[in-house]
């Protein structure tokens, strides 16, 4: 199998789990999903979606998440407005 497959199939499966995961009531929204599937596959997909250890990982990873991600997680309410400006500040942004 190539490599241009072996990430196909993982993409494709790792969308599965996202999607099978929305049925748990701790689920993400689907926009905040769909904005953060390469961040949570980049710097998180050792945890369980949806799992607290994902939202740990999104948040020790935060100043490295896209800004379509952070978009759709302040519109969704998984964060403040307040604390992107915080954490962009620290980091002198």
């Amino acid at each position: 199998m190539t490599s241009i497959n072996t990430k196909a199939i993982a993409t494709a499966l790792t969308f599965a789990v996202l999607a099978v995961s929305s049925t748990q009531a701790s689920a993400v929204s689907s926009s905040v999903k769909y904005a953060c599937m390469g961040d949570y596959l980049s710097y998180c997909s050792s945890h369980a979606p949806g799992s607290s250890g994902v939202k740990r990982c999104m948040r020790r990873n935060g100043s490295k998440l896209s800004r379509t991600c952070v978009k759709a997680l302040v519109k969704a309410g998984y964060v403040s407005k307040k604390e992107v400006r915080r954490r962009a500040a620290s980091l002198g942004r």
